[in-house]
């Protein structure tokens, strides 16, 4: 045995194994030489072999817990998870203080999805054997996975303290960090990482979004350039890259990048988050593939669901509301007044908030506003679900969907009976377990559908709630101050410069060479875009003078400045949201052309409830022809103001009251639905 271990350690394997070979042909029954044979050939990858040699010595020493070990390990390389851990509860009834035992125990239950007793497992590891830094590394991923991110820190900072070269703890500890908004502490924690293995594809990807979210834009895509010359296919990275360029309004590979990335969508690869792929794609089709494709690689509900399948039976409608948005955004800014509307009568609402506290009036506003307001930032996604069914909500109602810092994990888990997505994502979740999709005959027409995996309620007018309290700022901003000339006429957009597509642009620039003394007031989101917009104008004949970009400002002010622009510009196949209500609110036009999808259609929408179907057009010549006109006819575009001015506390876009009673119908056909035992249907 001593020589076989001598040829072993001198890596000359071949030899060892043959000298262990000639022992057990003579000592058969050698439980402790089977086993180490097995080790032997698991080294060179003869994986049957191996299996075979620990079986014997598992039948010649049942008591023999190394070797239930050794097994394990190689079922896992067989992928043979379930055999695996129960090789592995063997050799810990033999062995209860086996710490590597517990260490591979819970790396297959947390491959098994068994996250929670894979921390068990973890823990007792840890417990035998502290100094075991791979199941300290082993804990802290797991514990980013399950969103304890502070713990997992801990973990991370505990092993590089005694192992400063360990690659995996500095990018775990990257993506906790980055969780919890320590941004610079997260790129430096990259940083270390790509220092130790400056190819590692996790980090390159966790660092470029970092570099994104920012706006670090060059740097991001310097590490997106890298990554993709490594993998082509890492998952969402050619999307993200896309994305970035967008952001910068960098157009040069933009045609082959969206036929691309469209095909890799459509064979079901993950290329893209489907957030940014809405600003590329006119397919609802694809969307949904989109969608579907994110749900099977990260979102897929797990075997049993919390809500134990019998309806509750309340007093009141009980519907909690799940956003990381409840301060100082733009989801509040539509939807806060429906919080305060709710019927208190027949509703207990719930605001479940798993983003920041930044202190602000609208903070306080939306914690008054529901029933109960709870702060769960701090909760993974599998205990905010089972709070949910401890508070025994009957409808669940994402208001996040894809958009950033999204936590659609939440409601895989099934804690609700009824679960709904609505106002935050204009698209469908792609989910199963997503019961309805709240939307309006013009942002999802009957005949669209089907390439939605949620049932649709139609609310009637528009879906979009707005909140008729928004306060505009009262004093007048004069042209001056944003850098407008004052007798010009002001076309208008304040959609994300990502949203602005070459097409679109150019349509613009036609505009402003047929209307004379034109402008063009766009968002100031980054220098590099307003760089590269502006050289897109000279490249169309148009004077980059004739682009002024606006800083971002307080919402108030925002809409008091708003009231400078003559006419609003809608972008597809991403168009205006939230910035079209906010121009309406304003008392300013929107033009919008009517796109193929929900992303594209929601202006349509909001001027359809607002009583303005004429600014609604259906192709590019009729969209260009009728913003010339109203941009050189005073009267024309003069009436369609004071129509707006009319209409807009008379018509349904901006009546609260009146789309929460809209609201809070559908919640009760739902609920009827359910009661009665019947399956989500479309109504």
């Amino acid at each position: 045995m001593r020589e076989a271990f001598a040829l072993h350690r001198a890596g000359r394997l071949p030899e060892a194994i043959a000298l262990l070979d000639k022992l057990l042909s003579q000592r058969p029954g050698d439980a402790i030489a089977w086993n180490n044979r097995a080790n032997m050939l698991l080294e060179i990858g003869r994986l049957n072999e191996a299996l075979q040699s620990y079986d014997r010595a598992i039948a010649l020493n049942p008591e023999y817990a190394e070797a239930w070990h050794n097994r394990a390990v190689a079922r896992m390389l067989a992928a043979d998870r379930r055999g695996a851990e129960s090789d592995l509860d063997r050799a810990l009834l033999l062995r209860p203080d086996y710490a590597e035992a517990w260490y591979k125990r819970g790396v297959v239950l947390s491959q098994l999805g068994q996250l929670n007793e894979a921390l068990v497992s973890y823990d007792r590891a840890l417990a035998a054997a502290p100094g075991l830094l791979e199941a300290l590394t082993s804990r802290g991923t797991l514990l980013n996975q399950l969103q304890r991110y502070a713990q997992a820190v801990a973990d991370f900072d505990r092993t590089i303290a005694i192992r400063a070269d360990d690659a995996v703890a500095w990018q775990g500890r990257g993506s906790a960090l980055a969780r919890l908004n320590h941004e610079e502490e997260a790129i430096a924690s990259f940083n270390e990482a790509l220092q130790l293995r400056p190819a590692d594809p996790l980090s390159l990807y966790n660092r470029a979004s970092l570099y994104s979210s920012l706006k670090r834009y060059d740097e991001a895509v310097r590490d997106l350039d890298t990554l993709l010359s490594i993998d082509r296919d890492f998952p969402r990275a050619r999307g993200l890259l896309m994305h970035v360029h967008l952001h910068v309004c960098d157009w040069r590979d933009l045609t082959e990048a969206r036929r691309e990335i469209g095909e890799a969508v459509r064979t079901g690869l993950n290329v893209i988050h489907p957030f940014g792929y809405l600003a590329i794609s006119d397919s609802e089709a694809d969307q949904l593939q989109c969608a579907k494709t994110l749900v099977r690689e990260f979102y897929a509900a797990p075997p049993a669901p919390l809500w134990p399948s019998a309806p509750y039976n309340h007093e009141k409608i009980r519907v909690a509301y799940l956003s990381g948005d409840f301060h100082e955004h733009a989801i509040p800014f539509l939807i806060a007044g429906v919080f305060e509307h709710h019927d208190r009568q027949r509703f207990e609402t719930f605001g479940i908030s798993y983003g920041p506290d930044d202190k602000s009036e609208m903070r306080a506003r939306l914690k008054k506003a529901f029933t109960r307001f709870v702060d769960v930032r701090d909760a993974g996604d599998a205990d905010i679900a089972a709070m949910l069914g401890e508070l025994e909500i009957d409808i669940a109602i994402d208001l996040k969907g894809y958009t950033g810092g999204a936590r659609p994990g939440i409601l895989t888990h099934r804690p609700a009976p009824i679960q709904v997505t609505y106002l935050g994502y204009p698209g469908t979740l792609g989910a199963d377990y997503i019961d309805y999709l709240i939307a309006d005959r013009t942002v999802i027409p009957e005949e669209h559908r089907a390439l939605y995996s949620e049932q649709i309620v139609y609310l009637p007018d528009t879906y979009q709630c707005n909140d008729s309290q928004r306060r505009i700022a009262a004093r007048t901003v004069s042209r001056a101050e944003e850098n407008l000339p004052e007798k010009a006429f002001v076309f208008c957009c304040f959609n994300g410069n990502h949203k602005i597509m070459p097409e679109i642009f150019g349509v613009w620039m036609d505009l402003l060479l047929s209307v004379d003394d034109s402008v063009l007031w766009l968002l100031h989101e980054h220098p590099s875009a307003a760089a590269n917009l502006r050289r897109e104008a000279e490249a169309r004949g148009v004077s980059a003078e004739r682009l002024i970009f606006a800083k971002r400002m307080p919402l108030q002010d925002h809409l008091a400045r708003l009231k400078l622009a003559d006419l609003v510009l809608d972008t597809l196949p991403y168009g205006a949201h939230t910035t079209a209500s906010d121009a309406l609110w304003a008392g300013v036009p929107v033009l919008t052309r009517m796109g193929k999808t929900f992303a594209g259609r929601v202006a349509a929408s909001l001027l359809t409830a607002i009583g303005l179907p004429e600014l609604i057009t259906h192709s590019p010549a009729q969209y260009e022809a009728r913003a010339r006109e109203l941009a050189q006819n005073a009267p024309l575009l003069g009436g369609i103001r004071a129509k707006l001015a009319k209409n807009r506390m008379t018509m349904p876009l901006f009546d609260t009251a009146l789309i929460t009673r809209n609201l809070e119908a559908a919640y009760i056909e739902m609920w009827d639905r359910h009661r009665r035992g019947e399956r989500p249907a479309s109504f």
